[in-house]
């Protein structure tokens, strides 16, 4: 287990954000369990509050900063988009102003949300500038308290309480598909996991534009680098440096996708077991379909955290449309090697 990040403040961002957050449902189908070979668990997450797991985080970290007496004069985040609206829709709730950074290409419907919990936000460019420098300058600007998208405990320790609830809820697991972008999630999830299920394997997934998470687990050192282009938005930053060094050693590796086996996840999400996701949300159930015969996974049990369903319908029928049926997908042989 993490230095960083410790079983013992997962448990008590369980208690701290209750309440706050929506205890999410985990759900079967088993038409989907047909169709990927294994039983299937979902952790719907694109039930939360603001349509993701980063509600999680964002509450902790403000209810944090307000146990310890430090009450800012307001919050900061940059974030393509679901962060952005947890932050935001967090600081609303306790009393507080918030600044949003967000790319010039986030969704539009992620920036109206955004805006409608209240919160400034102010766009750049994300091929232009660093939003990591922006921030501090805002910081240094207003007096507010920046809340980063992944790289901090108190925001893995918040995420890291769906894995709880899914082992309270699913029982033993075989393995956990967690999909990567900054790597706040997969962090907090594999704490919990090595604390409550120490047999269960950790497994990330991440489009194939990106792959940085990849190549830092099998290297054995970060390898952070932001994504080309593709259509999963929520998984285009980095790999943070923090977050892999609580991954190393908890998460078994990480597994690539591209954004047709995306496209064909978010569909059989939708089919099978009536469930919208985002891109984002769907990739590791992409992972699952693309990857498990290649892992072993034939007859595991298999929790997979849909991680977001902040799609605009139109997007949604645009993405899903076409491409590769989730049918072709799990059939597809052979699988390449990673």
């Amino acid at each position: 287990m993490s230095g960083v990040l410790t079983i013992e403040a997962i448990r008590a961002s369980a208690s701290r954000i209750a309440g706050a957050v929506v205890r999410t449902p985990v759900v079967r189908s088993e038409r989907l369990d047909d169709l990927v070979g294994t039983q299937v668990l979902l952790k719907a997450e694109n039930l939360q509050r603001v349509g993701a797991f980063k509600m999680r985080g964002a509450t902790n970290a403000v209810r944090v900063m307000l146990e310890a007496g430090e009450r800012p004069r307001g919050v900061v985040a940059f974030s393509s988009g679901n962060h952005a609206q947890a932050v935001a829709l967090a600081a609303r709730e306790h009393g507080l102003p918030a600044v949003i950074l967000m790319p010039e290409d986030a969704p539009p419907e992620k920036r109206a949300a955004t805006e409608a919990y209240g919160a400034e936000v102010r766009v750049f460019d994300r091929a232009a500038h660093d939003r990591a420098e922006m921030a501090e300058e805002v910081v240094r600007e207003t007096g507010f308290a920046l809340i980063p998208p992944y790289d901090d405990a108190r925001v893995m320790a918040g995420q890291g309480t769906a894995a709880l609830e899914l082992f309270e809820d699913a029982g033993p697991l075989d393995a956990l598909m967690v999909p990567i972008g900054g790597g706040g999630l997969i962090a907090g999830c594999a704490v919990a996991a090595a604390a409550v299920a120490p047999d269960c394997r950790v497994i990330g997934a991440e489009p194939d534009a990106s792959g940085d998470s990849m190549r830092s687990l099998d290297a054995g050192t970060w390898q952070g680098e932001p994504s080309g282009p593709t259509i999963a938005d929520g998984q285009q930053a980095p790999q943070g440096q923090l977050t892999f060094e609580v991954m190393r050693g908890l998460v078994e590796r990480s597994v690539v996708v591209s954004d047709d086996d995306i496209a064909a996840a978010m569909r059989a999400l939708f089919e099978r077991a009536k469930l919208v996701a985002e891109p984002s949300g769907a990739c590791g159930l992409a992972g699952l379909l693309r990857h498990a015969h290649d892992l072993g996974l034939a007859g595991a049990r298999v929790g997979v955290v849909i991680s977001g369903g902040n799609v605009a319908p139109e997007r949604f029928a645009a993405i899903t449309g076409s491409g590769t049926s989730a049918q072709e997908l799990s059939t597809h042989r052979p699988i390449p090697k990673l």
